[in-house]
């Protein structure tokens, strides 16, 4: 795994780059991705130790996104944090069992993000050693 590396999994350009800008800022390591299939890709090849996703993307949307990387060897133990615009109990539902470890809403803290994404890698670096 790519120890500082986040994969960041968005298809609105705005987004992206600011959670790039907050991440870096943070310590962290980016690369962006604008649609599910890009991400598949730069999952396996790359091993970030954390995916930042959104829901709703062209391609390959975030559910399906989340369900890949816990079912490939490369990236099961990824630290995954789900973005959406939606904050429905049953959204949070979906996306927790499909296999995020963390489901966010939009708009978001940079505070928060990077708190919930540091705590999130920390956990899964212990346990999977």
């Amino acid at each position: 795994m790519n120890n500082n590396l986040i994969l960041i999994a968005e298809d609105d350009a705005d987004i992206r780059d600011m959670l790039s800008v907050t991440l870096e800022a943070a310590g962290y390591r980016t690369v962006g991705a604008k649609d599910g299939h890009t991400a598949a890709r730069i999952l396996t090849v790359a091993r970030p130790i954390g995916l930042i996703t959104d829901v709703r993307m062209p391609a390959l949307n975030g559910m399906e996104l989340c369900q890949l990387a816990r079912r490939h060897p490369d990236s099961r133990d990824t630290a995954i944090l789900m973005i959406s615009a939606s904050a429905h109990a049953y959204d949070v539902d979906a996306g927790l069992g499909a296999g995020a470890d963390r489901y966010l809403p939009k708009p978001l803290s940079p505070r928060r993000l990077v708190s919930e994404l540091h705590e999130l890698i920390t956990h899964r670096h212990l346990t999977v050693r």
